[in-house]
Protein backbone atom coordinates (compact mmCIF):
# COMPACT_ATOMS: atom_id res chain seq x y z
CA UNK A 1 0.00 0.00 0.00
CA UNK A 2 1.42 3.17 -1.05
CA UNK A 3 1.70 6.79 0.93
CA UNK A 4 -1.66 7.97 2.18
CA UNK A 5 -3.57 10.80 -0.39
CA UNK A 6 -4.65 13.76 1.69
CA UNK A 7 -4.99 17.03 1.49
CA UNK A 8 -5.55 20.07 3.28
CA UNK A 9 -8.03 23.12 3.24
CA UNK A 10 -8.10 26.33 4.82
CA UNK A 11 -11.55 27.20 5.96
CA UNK A 12 -12.25 29.62 2.82
CA UNK A 13 -11.41 26.62 1.03
CA UNK A 14 -13.69 24.41 2.89
CA UNK A 15 -16.79 27.33 3.22
CA UNK A 16 -16.12 27.91 -0.77
CA UNK A 17 -16.65 23.67 -1.40
CA UNK A 18 -19.22 23.75 1.06
CA UNK A 19 -21.31 26.44 -0.76
CA UNK A 20 -20.82 24.44 -4.15
CA UNK A 21 -24.00 22.60 -3.02
CA UNK A 22 -26.30 25.19 -3.40
CA UNK A 23 -25.14 26.54 -6.65
CA UNK A 24 -26.69 25.95 -9.57
CA UNK A 25 -23.30 24.02 -11.06
CA UNK A 26 -23.12 20.39 -12.71
CA UNK A 27 -23.19 17.43 -10.56
CA UNK A 28 -20.15 16.38 -11.29
CA UNK A 29 -18.87 19.39 -9.68
CA UNK A 30 -20.25 19.15 -6.48
CA UNK A 31 -19.12 15.60 -6.25
CA UNK A 32 -15.94 16.57 -6.89
CA UNK A 33 -16.12 19.12 -4.41
CA UNK A 34 -17.33 16.75 -1.79
CA UNK A 35 -14.44 14.01 -2.73
CA UNK A 36 -12.25 16.92 -1.92
CA UNK A 37 -13.89 17.88 1.31
CA UNK A 38 -14.67 14.38 2.73
CA UNK A 39 -10.78 13.85 2.49
CA UNK A 40 -9.71 17.25 3.96
CA UNK A 41 -11.93 15.65 6.89
CA UNK A 42 -9.88 12.68 7.01
CA UNK A 43 -11.61 10.10 4.71
CA UNK A 44 -9.36 7.44 3.01
CA UNK A 45 -9.62 7.07 -0.70
CA UNK A 46 -11.07 3.70 -0.12
CA UNK A 47 -13.63 4.95 1.55
CA UNK A 48 -15.10 7.69 -0.52
CA UNK A 49 -14.66 5.57 -3.47
CA UNK A 50 -17.32 3.49 -1.82
CA UNK A 51 -19.46 6.38 -0.75
CA UNK A 52 -19.26 7.64 -4.29
CA UNK A 53 -19.65 4.05 -6.18
CA UNK A 54 -16.16 5.58 -7.65
CA UNK A 55 -13.29 4.02 -9.02
CA UNK A 56 -10.44 4.39 -6.23
CA UNK A 57 -8.31 5.88 -9.00
CA UNK A 58 -10.73 8.42 -9.98
CA UNK A 59 -11.08 10.10 -6.40
CA UNK A 60 -7.21 10.20 -6.46
CA UNK A 61 -7.22 11.95 -10.05
CA UNK A 62 -9.66 14.23 -7.88
CA UNK A 63 -6.99 15.05 -5.57
CA UNK A 64 -3.91 15.54 -7.86
CA UNK A 65 -6.02 17.74 -10.18
CA UNK A 66 -7.28 19.92 -6.74
CA UNK A 67 -3.57 19.94 -5.64
CA UNK A 68 -2.76 21.24 -9.06
CA UNK A 69 -5.22 23.52 -10.49
CA UNK A 70 -7.25 24.43 -7.27
CA UNK A 71 -10.94 25.61 -7.34
CA UNK A 72 -10.95 25.22 -11.76
CA UNK A 73 -9.77 21.52 -11.26
CA UNK A 74 -14.24 20.89 -10.35
CA UNK A 75 -15.17 22.08 -13.77
CA UNK A 76 -14.49 20.21 -17.51
CA UNK A 77 -12.55 22.05 -19.79
CA UNK A 78 -14.40 22.95 -22.70
CA UNK A 79 -14.33 21.24 -26.22
CA UNK A 80 -14.94 17.71 -24.72
CA UNK A 81 -17.96 16.10 -26.14
CA UNK A 82 -18.89 15.54 -29.79
CA UNK A 83 -19.48 18.50 -31.86
CA UNK A 84 -22.77 18.73 -34.06
CA UNK A 85 -21.83 18.29 -37.89
CA UNK A 86 -24.53 20.97 -38.68
CA UNK A 87 -24.76 24.33 -37.79
CA UNK A 88 -27.57 26.74 -37.33
CA UNK A 89 -27.65 28.34 -40.81
CA UNK A 90 -28.49 24.87 -41.96
CA UNK A 91 -31.54 24.49 -39.88
CA UNK A 92 -32.73 28.25 -40.89
CA UNK A 93 -31.94 26.93 -44.52
CA UNK A 94 -33.95 24.32 -43.51
CA UNK A 95 -37.31 26.33 -42.43
CA UNK A 96 -36.84 28.76 -45.18
CA UNK A 97 -37.26 25.66 -47.33
CA UNK A 98 -40.35 24.38 -45.73
CA UNK A 99 -42.12 27.75 -45.65
CA UNK A 100 -41.07 28.82 -49.29
CA UNK A 101 -41.57 25.64 -51.38
CA UNK A 102 -45.46 24.44 -51.53
CA UNK A 103 -44.66 20.68 -51.30
CA UNK A 104 -44.23 18.73 -48.06
CA UNK A 105 -40.86 17.25 -47.02
CA UNK A 106 -40.01 13.75 -45.21
CA UNK A 107 -36.75 13.55 -43.09
CA UNK A 108 -35.57 11.78 -45.27
CA UNK A 109 -35.68 14.10 -47.68
CA UNK A 110 -34.71 17.19 -45.95
CA UNK A 111 -31.71 14.99 -45.20
CA UNK A 112 -30.99 14.38 -48.97
CA UNK A 113 -31.72 18.47 -49.29
CA UNK A 114 -29.30 19.25 -46.70
CA UNK A 115 -26.30 16.65 -48.27
CA UNK A 116 -26.98 17.94 -51.91
CA UNK A 117 -27.38 21.64 -51.47
CA UNK A 118 -24.96 22.24 -48.33
CA UNK A 119 -23.03 19.41 -48.17
CA UNK A 120 -24.05 18.51 -43.96
CA UNK A 121 -24.69 14.77 -43.99
CA UNK A 122 -27.74 14.13 -40.82
CA UNK A 123 -29.47 11.40 -40.44
CA UNK A 124 -33.38 11.49 -41.30
CA UNK A 125 -33.75 10.37 -37.16
CA UNK A 126 -31.14 13.21 -36.10
CA UNK A 127 -32.62 15.77 -38.24
CA UNK A 128 -35.80 14.72 -36.84
CA UNK A 129 -34.80 15.51 -33.51
CA UNK A 130 -33.22 18.53 -33.97
CA UNK A 131 -36.36 19.77 -35.73
CA UNK A 132 -38.72 18.40 -33.19
CA UNK A 133 -36.26 20.08 -30.79
CA UNK A 134 -36.83 23.43 -32.27
CA UNK A 135 -40.74 23.28 -32.77
CA UNK A 136 -40.90 22.63 -36.42
CA UNK A 137 -42.64 19.30 -36.42
CA UNK A 138 -46.29 18.67 -35.34
CA UNK A 139 -47.39 22.00 -36.03
CA UNK A 140 -48.37 21.91 -39.42
CA UNK A 141 -50.43 19.46 -39.37
CA UNK A 142 -52.89 21.83 -37.20
CA UNK A 143 -52.15 24.52 -40.05
CA UNK A 144 -53.32 22.27 -42.81
CA UNK A 145 -56.27 20.99 -41.11
CA UNK A 146 -57.52 24.43 -40.60
CA UNK A 147 -56.75 25.40 -44.04
CA UNK A 148 -58.85 22.99 -45.43
CA UNK A 149 -61.43 22.73 -43.44
CA UNK A 150 -64.89 23.47 -45.39
CA UNK A 151 -67.89 25.86 -43.53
Amino acid sequence: MGARLRVFLTREQDQTLLNLRSLEVPQKVKDRAEVIRLNAHGWYVEKIAVHFDWDKQTVRDVLHKWRKQGLESLWELPGRGLKPKWKEEDVVFLEQCLRIEPRTYNSSQLSQKLNAERNVQLSPDRLRRVLKKRGLIGNELLKVIKENKTL
